[in-house]
């Protein structure tokens, strides 16, 4: 199933989100902290407009269904941006869906955009994210313990970025 990037539409792409996204333990894997459970059509809008942010609806090509999301914000005091929010439909996992999308909005990234590089931040015990952003080409630069705490379990995040193809050489 090819994808598609289109514009994230808030009025109707909302309705997914809020569907995929089930509890507050799931918020918090997808977002970090900077939604709070929980979620509803107003911070979603609200996250939409921020400044300098790109969101994008993926789509599947052949039905237009709405099987992902992914946005990216440049930074306001570098040239590069990041990369986050990155979320399939439950019943797209596990089919390389995943690559799809984030190679899509690296594209975008690295060709409409010009930018010099990407960042993202994930949770280390997110394996399946952090094998995905590595087969991408993502590399860990930064490892900071301890970031939240989860039903008494601390969470490390990680710091991963990709540089363009032009200044990888």
């Amino acid at each position: 199933m090819p994808l598609t990037l289109r514009p994230y539409r808030p009025a109707t792409d909302s309705a997914f989100l809020l569907d995929w996204i089930t509890g507050p333990t799931e918020l918090l894997t997808w977002s970090g902290p900077s939604f709070s459970w929980p979620l509803d059509e107003a911070q979603l809008a609200a996250y939409a407009t921020e400044p300098d942010r790109h969101t994008w609806t993926a789509v599947a090509s052949d039905t237009g269904r709405p099987v992902g999301h992914i946005s990216l914000r440049r930074h306001p005091d570098t040239p590069g941006a990041r990369l986050g929010r990155v979320l399939l439909a439950p019943d797209a996992r596990g089919r390389g869906l995943g690559e799809a999308l984030l190679t899509l909005a690296v594209e975008r990234a690295f060709g409409e955009l010009g930018l010099p590089e990407l960042d993202l931040g994930v949770y280390a015990h997110n394996t399946p994210a952090v094998r995905l952003y590595e087969r991408v080409g993502f590399r860990t630069h930064r490892v900071i313990p301890d970031v939240e705490q989860v039903d008494g379990v601390w969470w490390t995040a990680l710091q991963m970025r990709l540089p363009a193809p032009e200044a990888a050489q």
